[in-house]
């Protein structure tokens, strides 16, 4: 679904069909705003499918908006929820579980939001990909735990994969001034998350409320978690690489706390572009679902005289070791970054539970990294059993350890 088909859009008034997986969530709800807002400049956008977990409540009033023809939860018990919310909404699926998380994916919308936390999000992203839809990601664990897999088929398909992380978005859009051949680097920015001036000492105290409050972004508890790490960014690393089929040595991270410019490509005759822009999401989402086109939005815009002096900076990867290990896992193959992602998520599970201080996030990680070689994975049902057992040797670190539930 490139220019050609958005040409047919306009001048035939199609309609875009549109799936938001895990609508409940800060992505999900700021995709409805988008639409919201496209809906008014006269866009002919359909909500065909809402998927979340388990907040009914949140995803009933959603339904009564936009009026969905499938809706996927977690459990039966969700489903049985929302149907007592709702009543009879003739015409409208409900499907629960991994099935229909399933069922969501491939329902035949044109357009996929894949805003599911977590490694969870895979299974949505390999559905929406083997059927050929333009996918809008914003689950980058889709592409650390198998992006080879999903990107291969996704060329297979014919299914187009446009980020909606700032930084990957940004990348994506910098990479319009030039050819893929001509680029020297891809320059990922770092707001550097809440503990970027603090020393060794002060990130032993660090308590999980401590961790969510970023100074930029509003976003949920688990990535506001990786920020503060800065495996946030080792998680977007993996993704460029696959993204956009750049070697490790050509992806760079630099600090950047104001989060104005959200990325760069620099190109072998020594230009450099960047994205600049408000921080707010809504703005490489809309980009996502209108691209090739720009579409006026209500958004704030970026005043660069108030902004003031914007400043870079290496980062601290003594203070921040996830970095480090994301390169390492990364260089080292899928099945490392399968591993690497699967130890992270039961890592900052246990930090926010208060059962695993902050350092001990990437020792975690470190430790179920060097536990085991594993073979990389070949089907999609590889990377399941390389991030089942990787979760089971996480745990099992915590149990040695006095962490565990």
């Amino acid at each position: 679904m490139e220019a050609a088909w958005y040409d047919a859009l306009e001048v035939n008034g199609l309609t875009v069909s549109v799936a938001i997986l895990g609508s409940t969530g800060s992505i999900g709800t700021q995709t409805l705003d988008v639409i919201r807002s496209l809906r008014a400049n006269g866009w002919n956008i359909e909500v065909t499918v809402l998927a979340a977990g388990r907040r009914t409540d949140r995803l009933a009033q959603q339904i009564w908006e936009f009026r969905p023809r499938l809706v996927a939860v977690a459990d039966q018990e969700a489903a049985e929820d929302l149907r007592r919310q709702l009543g009879d909404l003739r015409g409208m699926e409900v499907h629960a579980g991994q099935r229909g998380m399933q069922e969501a994916a491939a329902y035949p919308s044109d357009v996929v939001v894949n805003a599911i936390g977590g490694a969870a999000g895979l299974l949505a992203t390999w559905h929406a990909v083997r059927r050929g839809a333009r996918i809008a990601l914003a689950n980058k664990e889709s592409l650390v735990a198998a992006g080879e897999l999903v990107m291969q088929e996704a060329a297979r398909a014919g299914a187009a994969v446009i980020p909606v992380d700032s930084e990957h978005s940004a990348l994506f859009q910098c990479l319009l001034a030039g050819r893929r051949e001509e680029v020297e680097a891809y320059v990922l920015t770092a707001s550097g998350g809440p503990f970027r001036t603090w020393d060794l000492d002060q990130l032993r105290q660090v308590k999980p409320a401590d961790a969510l409050c970023h100074p930029n972004w509003q976003m949920g508890p688990k990535i506001t978690v990786d920020s503060a790490t800065l495996m946030n960014k080792g998680l977007e690393v993996i993704e460029a690489h696959h993204l956009f089929g750049a070697s490790y040595d050509m992806i760079k991270v630099v600090v950047h706390p104001q989060s104005v410019v959200h990325s760069l490509v620099a190109y072998r005759d020594g230009a450099l572009m960047a994205q600049l822009g408000a921080p707010d999401m809504r703005i490489p989402i809309q980009y996502a679902i209108t691209y090739p086109y720009r579409e006026t939005s209500p958004w704030k815009r970026l005043d660069l005289a108030a902004a003031g002096a914007l400043t870079f900076e290496p980062p601290n990867e003594q203070r921040f070791p996830c970095l480090r290990l994301a390169y390492d896992a990364g260089r080292a193959g899928t099945a490392a970054t399968c591993v690497l992602n699967a130890a992270n998520e039961v890592a900052v599970d246990a930090f926010l539970h208060g059962r695993l201080p902050f350092l001990g996030i990437p020792a975690l990680i470190e430790a179920v990294l060097g536990k085991r070689a594993v073979p990389n994975p070949a089907t999609v049902e590889d990377v399941w059993a390389i991030d089942a057992e990787a979760r089971s040797d996480a745990r099992e670190w915590l149990r040695e350890r006095g962490c565990g539930p």
